[in-house]
């Protein structure tokens, strides 16, 4: 899509109206929950978005990233999240070190 493309489409929405079915939608049951182990690590190592991310050695961004699912860890970083679903306390050790 072109840039003027874009702009003619952005300017043709009915905001309002995408909102209302996005509820009535959202009421019918339809639609889609993304789960996260990236969250659920985090959420039960009771860490917040900056001690885990430092934990792992990335940026806040590149951790929020993962957690909506617009990018995937790798590496090392794959394997702490794995050690913070399995031992969230070991985690919150290393937090505290």
């Amino acid at each position: 899509m072109t840039d003027e493309q874009l702009a003619a489409w952005e300017a043709g929405r009915d905001l309002e109206a995408e909102l209302v079915e996005s509820v009535r939608q959202m009421k019918r049951g339809e639609g889609t929950v993304v789960h996260s182990p990236v969250i659920a690590a985090r959420q039960n190592s009771k860490l917040s978005q900056a001690q885990f991310a430092q934990l792992l050695g990335v940026s806040v961004r590149t951790l929020q990233g993962w957690e909506q699912g617009r990018k995937q860890p790798s590496g090392a970083a794959r394997t702490l999240i794995t050690l913070a679903q399995r031992n969230p306390k070991a985690l919150r050790d290393l937090a505290r070190a």
